[in-house]
């Protein structure tokens, strides 16, 4: 693959040759510690037991039943659906190369699915993501401020999508008065109303030095550790001042939102685009039939619960919630209980070893010294 060009305001330097990274300089995967694994394993055990317990709970079915629907995918389908799912993914590189000038649609989908993959294993695990995404990038010779860039604006795109999502699921179902809890209808609101506060916060951050200086500060205490606990060579454990990197970075805040926002915008609601239509089809394959509005509603539910940091990638709370939503809709039991579990095999156990493979992928590309 093309090496990344550096464009953190060094475009004098664009066509300087990079320097290969020394053995020692070379990046390393971060070690796990106890307290790490612990977190894990009890994020990991509380997700199998409300999957366990919860799914034939809320379905008021049995696992013979669920299991009876579930024979019903055969290969044909199986494949189908891992198309869809590798489809969203790679749609999603546009996001990331949107907001990361000069990364590769291919180093974006290795960082993407590994940066996933801990997440999925971590509970709140999105801050490790980040961390995965600064490991990569920085072994790829992209500066800091390029980076920090990116986790703000790709993470703006995704909350404002994910946000909407539920609206658009109530506009969808806006005829039918009935259609529609009152406390989902509220919960939509509230969630719409958070992605507003995130949007505006962006544009405050950009427009003000002061705003920009609180944001890196909620970001150095919640993030901050996990990025100093990958750093290696001479900085190893040092933490980086993330509020000086927001405040030395607006301008090109603003200058990647005016270059990136199209790529960016293609790439999320591709993506979440794709996961319906992943969603739609793995519901068809075990036999649930309700209408496509009541459907896309439980879907948007779904990935709004997927933020619920108590489980790893919230999972066995989205499917217990997004169950709840279609048998309340009048799904037949037994089926909805086994599309949702079907669905979260595709959209977060399997992007477990899909991460593996791109930490494979990562360790064979060639690394190079970052500017700063």
């Amino acid at each position: 693959m093309n090496e990344p060009t550096d464009d953190a305001g060094q475009a004098g330097q664009a066509g300087a040759t990079r320097l290969q990274a020394s053995p020692e300089d070379a990046p390393t995967l971060p070690r796990p510690s106890l307290r790490t694994t612990l977190h894990a394993v009890l994020g990991l055990s509380l997700a199998v037991a409300i999957i366990a317990w919860g799914l034939p709970h809320f379905a008021e079915t049995t696992w013979g039943q669920i299991g009876h629907h579930l024979q019903r995918v055969g290969w044909m389908v199986t494949l189908e659906l891992f198309g869809l799912m590798a489809l969203g993914l790679w749609l999603y590189t546009f996001t990331l190369t949107g907001s990361l000038p000069g990364l590769t649609h291919g180093k974006a989908l290795m960082m993407n699915v590994a940066g996933s993959a801990v997440g999925n294993l971590l509970p709140g695990g999105g801050a490790a993501g980040v961390g995965v995404t600064y490991l990569f990038a920085r072994s790829w010779g992209f500066s800091r401020l390029a980076i920090s860039t990116s986790v703000i604006v790709s993470g703006v795109w995704n909350v404002l999508a994910r946000v909407g999502l539920p609206f658009l699921g109530i506009a969808m179902l806006a005829l039918d008065e009935t259609a529609l809890p009152k406390a989902v209808r509220r919960g939509a609101l509230f969630g719409g109303l958070g992605g507003l506060l995130v949007l505006l916060a962006f544009i405050a951050m950009v427009v003000s030095e002061r705003w920009a200086g609180r944001l890196g500060e909620f970001l150095d205490r919640h993030i901050g550790h996990w990025i100093a606990r990958l750093r290696r060579g001479p900085h190893q454990g040092e933490r980086v001042d993330l509020r000086a990197l927001l405040q030395d970075q607006r301008s090109r805040l603003a200058s990647v939102t005016k270059t990136g926002w199209l790529p960016m915008t293609v790439g999320v609601t591709g993506f979440l685009g794709i996961y319906f239509v992943l969603f739609w089809r793995t519901m068809a394959a075990v036999g649930v039939d309700i209408p496509t509005p009541k459907l896309f509603a439980a879907y948007a539910i779904g990935r709004l619960l997927t933020a619920v940091g108590v489980t790893p990638g919230g999972l066995g709370i989205t499917e217990a919630g997004t169950l709840t939503v279609l048998v309340a809709w009048g799904a037949d039991k037994p089926a909805a209980a086994a599309g949702v579990l079907l669905f979260a095999i595709f959209t977060h156990i399997s992007e477990v070893p899909l991460g593996a493979l791109g930490w494979l992928g990562w360790t064979l590309t060639p690394k190079v010294t970052p500017p700063d």
